[in-house]
């Protein structure tokens, strides 16, 4: 007789890890979530009446290469963190508010202790989005990950009122670019990182004076999440648009945002760059152009602003905690993102 827990898979586990979450996912909960964690669906009351025209927003993602490191060094109460601020940093660039999360966790051999630590991230990333997490998906899947492997995905659905979402189209000329200052690297580029760490045979136990931290710090610091900040300041000033400073760094994503007869000048110096991005490009010998285009170089979001608004953006972006930094400007020309 061969049992389900024969072929590697163990129900009893995975039935006792969810009573082991209830606690701080419940947490996350808002009056609006009406269904009880361990359904077959969660339910998200949609306060229609707030809005003359609501639309429901969402975005998908996950943390790429970054997971190595965690799993490398056996930390995993951050990654979570990472995987919801990827979604809803996304989400946010249209003004939206999230409203609801779910996460996808797969492995070869569940593991509680780590998937524990991996959903207390998610829950406490959540509470930072002040989004509920509201289900998610534990899949136990034998000969498809290596022992101590696993990946993770992250949903989440948001809410903006049409006529207030921001889709770029208002970018125009004479508008000022204000950056957010990111964490460190975020969740994007650990590929490039990864392979530079193999080439001059670094330890992730190993401390970089440089940076003040040793490597698996530095490179586990989790992902900034924007939320709250970027939604108080669509409700005060007049914003054109946000891009998230992802893969494909400040020219990969700022373009995507910008109107066809509308190029962005990036002035560079009138920010502070960490110092893993300058130990990277100096370690790798790496060209600034690829640098650029690889990681957020010290930006996470950039929000395009009329002149107008400069102070009081730069104000309210202080009283939230964020450093900020007037970074470019918008000028008429061929579509396109300049580093000068």
């Amino acid at each position: 007789m061969i049992t389900y827990k024969d072929s590697g898979v163990d129900i009893e586990k995975a039935d006792k890890f969810v009573q082991q979450i209830k606690g701080f996912v419940k947490e996350t909960f808002d009056k609006n979530v009406i269904t009880p964690i361990g359904g077959f669906a969660g339910a998200y009351l949609l306060e229609i009446t707030k809005y003359k025209e609501p639309v429901i927003t969402s975005s998908t993602d996950g943390v790429g290469t970054k997971l190595k490191i965690a799993q490398a060094v056996n930390k995993h109460d951050t990654i979570g963190i990472d995987l919801v601020a990827m979604c809803v940093n996304d989400l946010v660039t249209t003004a939206s508010k999230p409203l609801f999360f779910l996460d996808y966790f797969a492995t070869g051999k569940l593991e509680p202790e780590v998937a524990v630590d991996v959903v207390k991230g998610i829950s406490e990333g959540c509470k930072q989005a002040q989004c509920a997490l509201i289900g998610g998906e534990t899949a136990e899947m034998p000969g498809m990950y290596k022992e101590g492997e696993y990946d993770l995905a992250g949903f989440a659905v948001g809410v903006v009122e049409r006529e207030k979402m921001l889709d770029g189209s208002k970018t125009q000329k004479g508008d000022i670019l204000i950056g957010l200052a990111s964490s460190g690297i975020h969740s994007n580029g650990y590929s490039l990182v990864r392979k530079l760490i193999e080439i001059k045979k670094y330890s992730l136990d190993t401390y970089i004076d440089e940076i003040g931290k040793k490597l698996w710090e530095e490179l586990l610091t989790p992902t900034k999440i924007y939320v709250r900040s970027v939604l108080n300041l669509v409700e005060n000033v007049e914003v054109h648009a946000i891009a998230h400073i992802t893969g494909g760094g400040i020219p990969g994503n700022l373009i995507r945002v910008l109107n066809d007869n509308i190029k962005a000048i990036i002035e560079e110096g009138t920010w502070e760059v960490p110092s893993v991005f300058k130990w990277i490009e100096k370690e790798g010998n790496i060209p600034k152009d690829e640098m650029y285009k690889t990681f957020n170089m010290g930006i996470g979001m950039i929000v395009a602003i009329p002149e107008k608004e400069k102070e009081k953006t730069l104000e309210i972006l202080k009283e939230e905690g964020e450093k900020a930094f007037v970074i470019g400007y918008l000028e008429e020309g061929e579509k396109s993102v300049n580093i000068i």
